[in-house]
């Protein structure tokens, strides 16, 4: 028979085992990658991809871990009471760390405070189109249609406190305009009902508006990209159709719980900027109409301070609160 003792010295032992140990160099074991949204969708594509890069840069697996719900803020509330050891990461976009905390009454976490940045994937531009039945080829006739028919016209959304929302009460205040916001559950069905004429308008995602836009299907007037999108160079910006300063860029990008040490941040960040060179990676993110975005946490936090100013802005104007 085993003595007592020998077992508690094999489990001891064991245990002592799966542990990396004191002083290994980062990281020694998988490194978990918290998604706060539903498999399949761009940002979950994007986690994988991404983590599959870095994942043969740091000679470790990233796992992905999907935890969706309450606009993202389920998952970002599991990653910020993460241990801060490099090993649990999440993948954080304007939703989660600038829109959410602004729109719900209470989050349980700082959008800032919380998280220590790592780095940006890349930032996305909208499109605004409208139905191919609005006597509107330009920005500036739809905005003189709009003031024509105040509260008559309306813009789509996947729903209130998402970006798209948030960029049309942007337009509506930079404009002037009385539009009527009318929400739905998801991008493809408020696109659709602009493409049937139940909407009028809607800023949307290039990699969805496009391809109705060259079927015929909705009529798209602008980008708000800084620059014109590579996908669309025949599509103006915002701010060559009339309105300055009106750029609007949703990102992507990786997070860790506050706390976590510095050299392993920079580590992640070397990682997630090289990641961005692969092949597949930058044909995956042209698809996703993402544009590559490599840069320092600096200024990765520099970024997210300013959009956090400028939703906030928008979000107390327009009196936007979700229980």
């Amino acid at each position: 028979m085993i003595s007592r003792r020998a077992l508690l010295a094999t489990a001891a032992a064991a245990g002592f085992a799966a542990r990396p140990a004191r002083g290994q160099a980062f990281p020694a074991k998988p490194i978990k990658v918290i998604v706060p949204f539903s498999p399949g969708g761009p940002g979950d594509v994007m986690a994988r991809m991404a983590g599959q890069r870095m994942g043969a840069i740091l000679g470790q697996n990233f796992l992905v871990e999907n935890r969706p719900g309450a606009g993202g803020t389920i998952g970002a509330r599991a990653a910020a009471q993460a241990e801060p050891d490099g090993y649990t990461l999440m993948l954080a976009n304007t939703s989660t760390l600038v829109i959410a905390p602004a729109v719900y009454r209470s989050v349980d976490y700082d959008p800032l405070k919380s998280f220590a940045l790592i780095a940006i994937f890349g930032v996305t531009a909208s499109i605004m189109a409208v139905n191919p039945g609005v006597p509107a080829k330009t920005v500036q006739e739809f905005i003189a249609l709009a003031k024509a028919q105040p509260g008559k016209l309306s813009f789509a959304s996947p729903g209130i406190g998402t970006p798209p929302h948030l960029i049309g009460e942007l337009f509506k205040l930079r404009t002037g305009t009385d539009l009527v916001h009318v929400p739905y559950k998801g991008g493809g069905q408020s696109l659709g009902d602009v493409a049937g004429g139940q909407v009028q308008m809607v800023f949307e995602n290039p990699s969805i508006t496009l391809p109705l836009a060259r079927a015929g299907k909705v009529r798209a007037l602008a980008s708000t990209g800084e620059t014109r999108n590579p996908a669309s160079p025949e599509l103006p910006t915002m701010i060559e159709s009339g309105l300055a300063d009106f750029v609007t860029l949703s990102f992507t990008g990786l997070v860790a719980p506050a706390g976590t040490p510095t050299a392993i941040i920079d580590k992640l960040n070397a990682a997630a900027n090289e990641s961005l060179n692969a092949p597949d990676v930058h044909a995956l993110l042209a698809r996703l109409a993402v544009e590559p975005r490599p840069g320092t946490p600096a200024d990765f936090a520099a970024f997210v301070a300013r959009e956090t100013e400028k939703w906030r802005a928008v979000i107390n104007a327009a009196q936007i609160r979700i229980d």
